[in-house]
C-alpha cells in the first residue's frame, strides 16, 4: 500500500499548502479502501484518518488551517470572479490580511445573488464542465458549476463515505428515488456505489406505488442480496411512500431493505418512527447543499448535528442582521466552501437560508471536537419561520395517520398569530382537532387556530416539496390506456 501512503501524503499536503488536489490521488485512496475491503472484509483500523472522516485536529493546527483556507479562498475569489472582484475592490479588502476574527468585513452573499447571476461567480481560471441545478422548492433553482476536477474529488469522497459511513458493500444494492434532473447528487451515487462493486438502481419519483413494487421486487443476482438493501430519498418522498404502504397493506417483510438515506428535506421524528415501521429499516439523514458540497453535517448519538471543518468554514447568522448568533438562540447557517476542494463556482459567506439553533452548552458526544447545531429547522422566510419552523409544524401533523403524506398545510395571518390550515382524509374529525390543539400547545407553538380540510380545494396554496417532482412511467399509465382500448 505504498502508493496510497504516497497519495495520502500529497493529499494532506496540498491541504496544509492550499494547493491543487490531484484528483487521482482521492481515487486511489478511495480504490485501496475498496480493495482493502475486499480483501479483508472490513476496513483498516486507520480509516478514521481518511478525508471526510472527522478525525479530532489538535487546535492549533486547525486555527492554521482554517486561517490559511480562509485567505486562499477569497484570494482565488478575489482574483478570478466577477461578483467578488467588484466586492473587494469597492471594499478595499486584501484578501491576504484576512482572519477569523476579521472574516466579517467580507459580505454574505446572499442566494439571490447567485440565483441572478450565476456566471458572474464562476472563475475564471476554471474550466467549467458540469452545471448542477438544485430543486427549486425554494424559489428559483439555483445553478452550480463544477469543473471535472471537482466531479471527480466529489465521486472519490462519496465512495469513501459510502463504505465507512453508509457501511456499503458488494452485496448491496443501493436504489435512488430522488429526482433524475438532480444531476450531481445521482453522479456521485452511481458511480461511488458501483466503484464498490456493489449495484445502483435508478427508480426517479415516480408514482410511489410503482416504487414500492421496485423495492419488493426480488433481484435474482448472483452474490447479492435477494432485494435491494439501500435506498436514498427526500424526506416528502419518503412519506409518500409510506402513505402508499400504510394504506395498501404493505409490511416491512416485504422488503430487504437495511437502510435509507434521508436529504434535501426536514425529516421529522414521527416520519422516521413510521418509515421505519413501514419499511423494516434504519433512517439516517445527513446534511449537504449543492451550493456548498461537500462541506456538510453529520448528526451524533446525542441529536446535535456536527459539521466539518476540513472542507469549508462554517459561521451561524441572524438572518437579518447577520451578526453572530448566541448560543440557544436561531440562525442561518453560512457557509465558505474551501478552495483546493472547490475551484470552478466560488462561494464566500454564502447564505444558505437554512435554519438551526446553536446549542446552549458545549456537547459531550462523539463529534464534540466539531461545531454543532440543531438539525436543520426549515428555511428561512421572514420571522415567522422562526416562530413556526417547518419541524415543529411536520412533527405535529405527520404522527396522525388521519393527516395524508406528504402533510399538506398552509399558515394563514391571523389577528395575532397565524392559523394552520391542514388537508385531512375525512370530516367531521373532531377527534383529531383536539388532539392537533393539544399537542401544538404543549409544542408550544405561536397559532391562533387550526382548520382542518378534507377537500384539497379549499384548502389555501401550499408550498411546493420534493415529491411533487413526480415523473411519469409507463407503468402508472399502461392499465388506463389497455381499459381505454379494450372493446366494451
Amino acid at each position: 500500500m505504498f502508493g496510497t501512503a504516497l497519495s495520502q501524503l500529497r493529499y494532506g499536503t496540498a491541504i496544509l499548502r492550499n494547493r491543487r488536489i490531484r484528483p487521482q490521488d482521492l481515487e486511489r485512496i478511495a480504490r485501496d479502501l475498496v480493495a482493502t475491503l475486499a480483501e479483508f472484509g472490513e476496513p483498516g483500523a486507520d480509516s478514521a484518518l481518511l478525508p471526510g472522516q472527522a478525525g479530532t485536529v489538535d487546535p492549533a493546527v486547525r486555527r492554521t488551517v482554517t486561517e490559511r483556507s480562509l485567505r486562499a479562498t477569497a484570494r482565488a475569489a478575489a482574483r478570478h470572479t466577477a461578483h467578488y472582484r467588484r466586492s473587494f475592490d469597492a471594499l478595499g479588502i486584501d484578501p491576504g490580511t484576512l482572519t477569523p476574527e476579521t472574516w466579517d468585513r467580507v459580505p454574505v452573499t446572499p442566494k439571490e445573488a447567485l440565483r441572478g447571476l450565476p456566471a458572474a461567480f464562476v472563475s475564471a481560471a476554471s474550466t467549467p464542465a458540469l452545471m448542477a441545478l438544485t430543486t427549486g422548492t425554494s424559489g428559483t433553482p439555483t445553478a452550480v458549476w463544477y469543473s471535472r476536477a471537482e466531479v471527480e474529488i466529489a465521486v472519490a469522497m462519496s465512495t469513501v463515505s459510502a463504505v465507512l459511513g453508509m457501511g456499503l458493500r458488494p452485496r448491496h444494492t443501493m436504489a435512488y428515488a430522488g429526482c433524475s434532473r438532480a444531476t450531481l447528487p445521482l453522479l456521485n451515487v452511481e458511480e461511488s456505489v458501483t466503484r464498490i462493486g456493489a449495484s445502483f438502481v435508478q427508480i426517479g419519483t415516480v408514482d410511489p406505488a410503482v416504487a414500492l413494487d421496485r423495492l419488493a421486487a426480488p433481484l435474482g443476482l448472483r452474490g447479492k442480496a435477494p432485494q435491494i438493501t439501500h435506498l436514498t430519498v427526500s424526506a416528502s418522498y419518503l412519506s409518500a411512500l409510506v402513505e402508499e404502504a400504510e394504506r395498501n397493506g404493505w409490511q416491512a417483510k416485504d422488503f430487504g431493505l437495511e437502510s435509507i438515506g434521508v436529504g434535501g428535506e426536514v425529516l421529522s421524528d414521527p416520519l422516521r418512527e413510521r418509515a421505519a415501521a413501514a419499511l423494516g429499516a434504519r433512517i439516517s439523514t445527513a446534511y449537504m447543499m449543492t451550493e456548498t458540497l461537500p462541506s456538510g453535517g453529520t448528526p451524533c448519538t446525542e441529536g446535535h448535528l456536527h459539521h466539518t471543518t476540513e472542507f469549508g468554514y462554517l459561521e451561524i447568522l441572524d438572518p437579518v442582521t447577520h451578526e453572530p448568533t448566541p448560543p440557544g438562540a436561531v440562525g442561518i447557517i453560512v457557509q465558505t466552501p474551501y478552495v483546493p476542494y472547490r475551484d470552478c463556482t466560488l462561494l464566500l459567506r454564502y447564505a444558505t437560508g437554512d435554519l438551526v439553533t446553536r446549542p446552549g452548552s458545549d456537547p459531550t458526544c462523539e463529534l464534540a471536537h466539531l461545531p454543532a447545531t440543531s438539525p436543520v429547522l426549515g428555511r428561512w422566510s421572514g420571522p415567522r419561520s422562526i416562530a413556526l419552523p417547518t419541524r415543529s409544524v411536520l412533527d405535529l401533523l405527520e404522527s396522525e395517520p388521519d393527516i395524508p403524506l406528504p402533510a399538506r398545510y398552509a399558515l394563514v395571518d391571523g389577528p395575532g398569530n397565524p392559523v394552520l390550515h391542514v388537508l385531512v382524509r375525512r370530516s367531521p374529525a373532531a377527534a383529531l382537532l383536539g388532539r392537533l390543539e393539544e399537542q401544538a400547545t404543549a409544542a408550544g407553538l405561536a397559532l391562533d387556530g387550526i382548520a382542518l380540510h378534507d377537500d384539497p380545494a379549499t384548502l389555501p396554496p401550499t408550498g411546493p416539496v420534493r415529491a411533487d417532482l413526480r415523473e411519469h412511467t409507463f407503468e402508472s399509465v399502461r392499465p388506463a390506456v389497455v381499459r381505454a382500448a379494450r372493446p366494451a
